[in-house]
């Protein structure tokens, strides 16, 4: 049976969170005081050396991104936290926030040291108000410690749009305006916040700097899956006995994850479907239980790793049902910026809720795939383009359910 292994919540339950000299008296900032001792280039080289990609969900390589900003001459440049969580059963973040937020601000700090930028900005979910309290305080304390340097962190909020936590669209809402993604190219690391250089990476991303840099690269890499190295926290929800949290090397299998972590489907009854990665993620059958979950193994089933919520469903759900109340959630967060998206999630829903209650017409099922794809390619940004995936998947693997729905 896979094992934890525990590296961006390494102090979880070991340190106070809201005490500062708890996160140096275990090596806390020693990461960032290395790294000052280094050229920022060599720190890049050894972030890239590790293999990290980002663990937001598009599963960039962090450090090639940080070379994107580092080799732009600007009078200012930035480094932004994505907290915006928003995806349903996704928690991983608030995890490693209210339990070690010191390590976030070492590793934007770090990175800020990396590309030359003295400004952060952490933008968090709307419904964590207490987290960012806790932030706020970690903030205080560092600064009162002088460990930050000239490095100033900063905390937005943000308003319960699930499109914030596309990066552009953040970006848009930290500087004040709607919460809409931007066309790209330019990319943030070129022209992001206020049209500066601009690193935006994941909480999970920015928790795994200081070890890195501790324990270099190599160390690093040699962790997991050799595409995707490192580590995964995961959140299980849905129909599994054990409803928990766990850190993983990336090439632990699914199956590993239910029934080993999971302790299986409660209740005794038979595995269904799990879909990972949030509601954009794909509806995977048991047939591909045995997936590693790194970024590649996945994308190669059609699935998505994204923010590694692992929602199980046992064989007494109606995923048509389920995958209707998911159009319908995307349908509500569309920003309606763009065609494909605004109107394509609204009458994926509209033909959802026709599947489900019984009033579908002939030709439907081939109609919504044929949504889907456009779509995929069409949309302006991730929400869009990921929004059919539980459509499409659960239309491959589990059509008889559809078909079902027309008797």
């Amino acid at each position: 049976m896979a094992e934890e292994m525990r590296i961006v919540l390494r102090n979880l339950d070991k340190i106070d969170p809201l005490k500062i000299d708890d996160y140096l008296a275990v090596g806390g900032y020693k990461s960032l005081q290395k790294a000052r001792t280094m050229s920022r280039l060599e720190v890049i080289e050894e972030v890239k050396k590790s293999g990290l990609r980002g663990r937001g969900g598009a599963g960039f390589n962090c450090g090639m991104k940080w070379s994107f900003s580092y080799n732009i001459d600007s009078d200012q440049k930035y480094v932004v936290c994505n907290a915006d969580e928003g995806e349903p059963g996704t928690y991983k973040d608030r995890i490693i926030m209210e339990n070690d937020p010191q390590t976030l601000l070492e590793g934007m700090a770090i990175c800020g040291y990396a590309i030359g930028s003295n400004k952060g900005y952490i933008y968090c979910r709307g419904e964590y108000p207490y987290v960012v309290e806790i932030l706020n305080q970690a903030i205080a304390q560092a600064k009162g410690k002088g460990v930050l340097g000239d490095f100033d962190i900063e905390v937005r909020m943000g308003a319960g749009a699930y499109v914030c936590g596309e990066e552009s669209a953040l970006i848009e809402s930290i500087e004040g305006h709607r919460g809409e993604p931007r066309f790209k190219p330019p990319f943030p690391p070129v022209e992001g916040l206020w049209g500066k250089p601009t690193i935006v990476n994941n909480v999970e991303t920015f928790a795994n700097i200081p070890v890195i840099l501790e324990k270099g690269g190599d160390w690093y890499k040699g962790i997991g899956a050799a595409s995707y190295p490192g580590t995964k926290v995961l959140t299980l929800t849905g129909d599994v006995v054990n409803r928990t949290f766990v850190e993983v090397p990336t090439n632990t299998t699914i199956r590993e994850v239910i029934y080993g972590f999971g302790g299986g489907i409660i209740g005794g009854k038979n595995f269904k479907a799990v879909q990972i990665g949030g509601t954009s993620g794909g509806f995977i059958p048991e047939a591909f239980l045995d997936t590693p979950i790194d970024f590649d193994s996945m994308t190669a089933i059609g699935a998505v790793l994204g923010s590694g919520a692992v929602f199980v469903m046992d064989e007494t759900r109606d995923i048509v049902d389920v995958v209707e109340r998911i159009a319908k959630f995307f349908e509500h967060e569309s920003c309606g910026k763009c065609t494909p998206c605004r109107e394509g999630t609204k009458r994926m829903h509209e033909m959802m809720h026709n599947v489900n209650s019984g009033t579908a017409r002939a030709g439907d099922l081939d109609l919504m795939e044929k949504l889907g794809g456009v779509m995929g390619v069409a949309c302006l940004c991730g929400l869009g383009q990921a929004a059919p995936a539980p459509v499409l998947t659960t239309l491959k693997h589990f059509r008889t359910d559809y078909a079902a729905k027309f008797n």
